[in-house]
């Protein structure tokens, strides 16, 4: 998919903020969308994900850009699709350590509480002097 330079520029932006979520911790789309300044577009990083290459000689791909570790706000793993991608989202979870639940409804569910990562700032921007944790917790 042809893209102009700014969509590109937002793509590389979200796979390489991903790349910085630690193994066993999950965080949101929209905490993805604050990270790299666009926090009114948490669906284009659902899109950004969904369009992630597989081909391994891409710059970003399917197996460098962790996409299992970004869930939805309220830390459920969003429906795909195929039946079987949340499933499939949460097997790579849980092959990192992390619990994945079920939900009354039957939604496939992460713990924030014991596996979120949510900081002020990525950790690459550290260098630039900025607080990378986020004292509050917040989930979004």
């Amino acid at each position: 998919m042809a893209r102009s330079d700014e969509a590109a520029a937002f793509f590389f932006a979200v796979y390489a903020a991903v790349q910085e979520i630690p193994p066993g911790k999950v965080t949101s789309y929209a905490h993805i969308a604050r990270l790299v300044g666009t926090p009114q577009r948490p669906r284009q990083v659902g899109v950004c994900l969904k369009h992630l290459p597989v081909d391994p000689g891409a710059r970003y791909n399917h197996d460098n850009v962790p996409w299992q570790r970004v869930i939805n706000a309220k830390g459920v793993i969003s429906p795909r699709s195929q039946p079987s991608g949340a499933r499939n989202q949460a097997q790579a979870l849980e092959a990192e350590g992390v619990t994945v639940g079920r939900s009354a409804l039957g939604e496939l569910t992460v713990d924030f509480a014991d596996y979120g990562w949510f900081p002020r700032s990525l950790p690459s921007a550290e260098s630039d002097g900025e607080d990378s944790e986020d004292s509050d917790g917040d989930e979004t």
